[in-house]
């Protein structure tokens, strides 16, 4: 049994553009990373009748994990994380990151982000009007400003590995048999270089309570930590992690 994910030509184009990426990445990535990490990618093509990638059937031996809203639980949350830190580990400040794989933003690039980010920001707001605290509004000015003022082409340079850009929990594949198998991770439709640890940022926030939350973040930041350290990261300090 194989899996066929793809898009027809009528897809609408942001979503083509997503069917794009991700091609892009089974072509440029998935060859040169190590086995046991992604689905076997078969086949993949772009042309003007659509996008369609054929991919290897893991329903055998790997399933979706928890169901909306409870949590994973610890344990699959120390071998998400591991995995992700041994898949960062691998391409930490990889010298074809920006050249045979994926780019690097420019100023265009990240002016468009920020553009995007504050003009959805704005909807959501006049969508909930009275309903969004003033307080509220207050932190998300901040946060707005702040990335801004962060987010750089230089920053991108920094600490860069590839990220998945989606990394929630059912974008894994976790082994029937946790002992005889790995974790498989899915669905590289947002990839791009970037900072690893954004991954797991993007795991606490949607799957953690923020009581969960408070138990396992820095743990699991320790944890994370040690996988880029171990792979060759020099000069990046745990508290440099907190910060990104």
């Amino acid at each position: 049994r194989l899996v066929l994910k793809g898009s027809g030509s009528g897809t609408d184009p942001v979503l083509r553009r997503t069917g794009e990426q991700e091609a892009a990445f089974y072509r440029q990535a998935a060859p040169l990373t190590p086995a046991g990490v992604l689905a076997r990618c078969y086949d993949a093509q772009v042309t003007e009748a659509g996008v369609r990638l054929l991919l290897e059937d893991l329903s055998d031996t790997h399933t979706m994990l928890t169901v909306w809203p409870l949590p994973p639980s610890i344990e699959v949350c120390e071998r998400i994380v591991d995995t992700w830190a041994a898949f960062h580990a691998f391409w930490w400040l990889d010298p074809k990151l920006g050249r045979e794989v994926g780019t690097f933003p420019d100023d265009a690039l990240v002016a468009w982000v920020a553009n995007e980010r504050r003009q959805r920001y704005a909807r959501f707001a006049e969508h909930l009007g009275d309903r969004l605290a003033p307080g509220s509004r207050a932190l998300y000015d901040r946060v707005l400003d702040t990335l801004d003022q962060r987010n750089t082409p230089a920053l991108f340079r920094q600490h860069c590995t590839l990220v998945n850009g989606d990394a929630h929990v059912w974008n894994v594949l976790y082994p029937r048999d946790a002992g005889a198998d790995s974790v498989r991770l899915i669905d590289w439709s947002n990839w791009r270089v970037g900072r690893g640890v954004g991954d797991i940022a993007y795991m606490v926030a949607v799957h953690w309570y923020p009581e969960g939350r408070a138990r396992l973040e820095a743990p699991l930041l320790d944890r994370y930590h040690g996988g880029p350290c171990a792979g060759g990261a020099k000069d990046y300090g745990r508290e440099q992690l907190q910060l990104d």
